[in-house]
């Protein structure tokens, strides 16, 4: 189900812990195996529980309440748009706005292409640096006025 690779470093993560809390690796687990499948499928994340020696039902508990956890397809680029309040009052709506009439697509919809999917997020922790987006989970962008959109879009194509 996942490559050698993951495994070790699922390995890695379960390592940190003492051999009985296998279960604290769960998040770190289900993102290895998110990067590597681009997105978690139930037998995806029973796998995983499988793994790490953990019910089914705790791996798929925490798929579903974190946010960065992806139960469908997107597309290659996950552009995930800070829209709660402090953001929201720095131009995180109009930065969602404009994403959404320049891609073409509402939030949690993906491009025809398949190039870019727009989600809504919850905070990212950095509201003095608002509006920020977070792409694919990983990268932070921050001050994202349309012409820093135009330009980040235009890296990513």
């Amino acid at each position: 189900m996942l490559t050698p690779e993951s495994l070790a470093q699922i390995d890695r993560e379960v390592a940190k812990y003492p051999a009985d809390q296998k279960r604290s690796a769960v998040m770190s687990a289900l993102r290895i195996a998110q990067v590597e499948k681009g997105w978690l499928s139930s037998d995806t994340i029973k796998f995983v529980a499988e793994y790490l020696g953990i019910a089914p039902m705790a791996a798929h508990e925490v798929a579903t309440f974190y946010n960065m956890y992806d139960r469908a397809p997107v597309g290659k680029y996950k552009i995930t748009v800070c829209t709660n309040l402090p953001c929201a009052l720095s131009g995180g709506v109009d930065a969602g706005e404009y994403l959404q009439k320049k891609l073409g697509i509402h939030f949690n919809e993906t491009t025809a292409d398949g190039k870019f999917t727009l989600k809504e997020g919850e905070c990212m922790g950095a509201c003095g640096y608002a509006p920020v987006l977070l792409v694919n989970n990983h990268t932070m962008c921050n001050h994202m006025t349309p012409d820093a959109i135009d330009r980040k879009l235009a890296e990513l194509n």
